[in-house]
């Protein structure tokens, strides 16, 4: 393909996410279900790849877009909890209900794939994990119109679903063969004491660092020190993620943990504006490759999924049990008014990225290609289709979508006929953009003054 008009598509899909990001700020539809929509709409009449033929790679493309989109989301999440006392028991809380409600979301879907399909529990449990997360990436955006103390509860649940998530995931993933309960718990202790070790030995090395080089490229090579950790660490089969997540931490609440004679190398309001350019160039490089993932997954979408009923019933199905979960779970441990954060649990990235990560039979359980198929390492289903994702991730988007405007108390119907009208002065796209540049250049003016 010639390489200007790669240019071109690559320019105009990141300008149109743009775009996307600042109708989803109007209308609260995820800019997520657009770019899926953009990535069918160009397989319908651009390019339909052939993924079994000469575009397979493209498979390999949309995994490295999502592990390293993943690291750059953690890293995300991170930079945003802030670790005070006060907030003890509303993280607490929240830690709680992003724990059971995945433990029970992934048994209870797992439950219906049995009785569907008649495969083993384990099976069933690598493709219910995936649906049960929660997308961060879709949430803390969205909930900037709530009440204080229910956005930063959906903001914390939403991150720790996310870590959890992966980690419950690639527990299962790295224990397929395990012999018995007791291998288990060796394993997995061994394992995360030893990633817990070099995470927080790595964190406080790479903040220490990040406070005293002065160049500015220091932020890509950060970048490129985490990315090197979760490479090596996935190598060894470790749980990387929590590497990222232990430096988001320390360099966000420092003055948590850089006490006493540390105390020098952790002053925030010494490294405050670099912080602060931190958030955004991770906010902004985890945009473009969230843009490029959903884009890609939207291409590689089969199109007869979308019309099979039966994958609209499953997926229908499976909404019901995370609902039904969650409004039990939240109802138990936050009991006050629930509404609208039981309707908002969107999934998105981690779902997708997760499940284009069950081995297939061609690589092992710790991801590594194998010379030849090894039915031992095949944990698919084959009556399992790619459809149920998209459905699941159209169906709980929109319910989180009509909540959030009802909960504005504005009417649905007038929220999505105002977002495509361009009469003068009434909040068209141009004013919108104005505004979204305008809101970015009073944060970063308040977070400055700060």
């Amino acid at each position: 393909m010639n390489p200007y008009t790669l240019i071109i598509a690559a320019s105009s899909i990141i300008i149109l996410s743009f775009l996307f990001n600042v109708l989803a700020k109007k209308t609260n539809i995820p800019s997520v279900l657009m770019l899926i929509l953009l990535g069918v709409v160009i397989q319908t009449t651009f390019w339909a790849p052939d993924l079994k033929g000469e575009d397979k790679d493209l498979m390999t493309i949309l995994e490295v877009l999502g592990n390293v989109g993943l690291i750059f989301i953690v890293l995300e999440a991170a930079l945003d909890l802030e670790l005070k006392r006060e907030k003890a028991g509303l993280i607490t809380r929240s830690f709680i209900v992003a724990l059971v409600a995945l433990l029970a979301s992934s048994f209870s879907i797992a439950g219906l794939f049995m009785l569907l399909w008649k495969v083993s529990l384990f099976n069933a449990l690598m493709y219910a994990v995936p649906l049960s997360i929660m997308s961060s990436a879709i949430i803390i955006p969205s909930v900037s119109s709530l009440k204080e103390h229910k956005k930063e509860f959906m903001i914390y649940e939403s991150t720790f679903s996310d870590i959890l998530g992966i980690m419950f995931f690639y527990f299962l993933k790295g224990n397929a063969h395990a012999s018995s309960t007791q291998e288990v718990f060796m394993g997995v202790t061994g394992n995360i004491a030893i990633t817990v070790l070099i995470a927080i030995i790595a964190s406080y090395l790479l903040v220490i660092l990040f406070q005293q080089l002065q160049m500015h490229a220091k932020y890509f090579l950060m970048f490129a020190v985490l990315l090197l950790l979760y490479a090596v660490g996935k190598s060894f089969h470790l749980s990387s993620l929590l590497i990222i997540l232990f430096f988001g931490l320390v360099l966000n609440n420092s003055q948590i943990f850089f006490r006493g004679p540390l105390t020098k190398y952790g002053d925030k309001s010494v490294m405050k504006e670099s912080l602060h350019e931190l958030h955004v160039i991770t906010l902004e490089t985890a945009f473009v490759l969230r843009t490029f993932f959903f884009v890609i997954f939207g291409i590689t979408i089969s199109l007869a999924s979308l019309i099979d009923w039966k994958l609209g019933l499953i997926s229908i199905a499976i909404v019901g049990l995370l609902f039904g979960v969650r409004f039990l779970f939240l109802k138990l441990f936050v009991r006050e008014d629930i509404i609208p954060q039981l309707w908002i649990a969107p999934r998105g990235l981690i779902t997708v990225l997760l499940f284009f990560a069950i081995p297939n039979g061609m690589v092992d359980s710790h991801g590594e290609m194998l010379d030849a198929y090894d039915p031992h390492m095949d944990f698919t289903i084959r009556q399992f289709d790619q459809g149920i994702l998209l459905f699941t991730i159209l169906i709980t988007s929109v319910i989180m979508t009509v909540s959030l405007i009802m909960n504005r108390g504005d009417k649905v119907t007038d929220v999505l006929l105002d977002s495509i009208k361009m009469k003068p002065n009434d909040n068209n796209i141009v004013d919108q953009i104005e505004g979204s540049l305008a809101d970015g250049h009073e944060r970063k003016e308040s977070s400055e003054e700060e």
